[in-house]
């Protein structure tokens, strides 16, 4: 079992597509070595941001197998694995081993919300069945259930499960599980306006969904706050605060794939249900990017 600890800022990619809905290859290899060249921690394709629901398994598969090929070893690859059928993710799981991932990211089951002990046996098959780390990825935005703080120190306990991904916007409920948590359990912040604060208390790093445009920065900041430059990290943050509350203005990864093109990194191409941002908010991003001196 790999044993690399989740440090810093991981970016989840967002993945590009052409302009008839297929995969861009060309685009993503690009964008990947684009973000290794900006410093990044590690990568996490095929997540929420990076549209992996609306992906066949056969895409799935190859955008993490691109995403792999890539890095070259040289940061971690967080898969993409999630399901509410614990039989499927433990399927995707083993996809996403045999294309090479260092580790794998899970979410609590959405929609059909299990009981806490549900979601304790649901990750607890999962590390069972596959010999890789496991991050818990705590969305209830998306999953329709919180993972407890309780809950997170209960499967931290569970050979296999390596992290958290807190992205319950809650820090009561993060200070928590940093309080209680093993030493070698890494707590990642999944809200990127709460990156300053879960590391002040004590946290990892970021899985981040601004890093996709400005991945320097964020690792930066994480820097920064690692080696207790407060002020400097606080500095950053404050700049980039306008694009990380402008990469939410519509539902992720819309601002995201909008900023993306406006850099020249990809196309504004999304699959159906989800569409471009809508032109009114085209200033806001526009004028975040500018904020945070990545667009001229």
């Amino acid at each position: 079992m790999t044993a690399s600890r989740l440090r810093g800022c991981g970016t989840a990619l967002a993945t590009p597509f052409n302009a008839d809905g297929s995969l861009d290859e060309g685009a993503l290899r690009a964008f990947v070595d684009w973000q290794l060249e900006e410093g990044i921690n590690f990568l996490v394709p095929c997540g929420s941001t990076g549209e992996a629901a609306t992906m066949t398994l056969d895409e799935h598969r190859r955008v993490v197998e691109i995403t792999v090929q890539q890095a070259r070893g040289r940061v971690p690859v967080v898969g993409g694995a999630g399901s509410n059928d614990t039989q499927k993710a433990i399927a995707l799981s083993r996809a996403m081993r045999d294309v090479g991932v260092t580790h794998l990211l899970h979410t609590s089951p959405m929609y059909n919300k299990p009981p806490q002990r549900g979601i304790v046996a649901h990750f607890r098959a999962i590390a069972e069945a596959v010999d890789l780390p496991i991050v818990v990825y705590n969305v209830p935005g998306r999953t329709g259930s919180n993972i407890e703080a309780k809950t997170t120190l209960e499967l931290a306990k569970v050979p296999g499960v390596v992290a958290v991904k807190e992205a319950s916007g809650q820090l009561p409920q993060i200070a928590d599980i940093l309080r209680g948590r093993p030493p070698e359990f890494s707590v990642l912040s999944g809200d990127d306006e709460l990156t300053l604060p879960v590391m002040a208390l004590g946290g990892d790093g970021i899985v981040s969904v601004v890093s996709n445009a400005t991945p320097k920065l964020m690792v930066q900041l994480c820097q920064r706050m690692h080696a207790g430059d407060l002020a400097g990290a606080r500095e950053i943050h404050f700049r980039l605060l306008p694009w990380m509350r402008a990469a939410f203005i519509e539902s992720n990864p819309l601002p995201v794939k909008a900023a993306l093109s406006m850099l020249g990194k990809m196309r504004n191409t999304l699959r159906l249900p989800l569409v471009p941002m809508a032109d009114a908010h085209t200033g806001v991003v526009r004028a975040a990017l500018k904020t945070a001196e990545v667009l001229a």
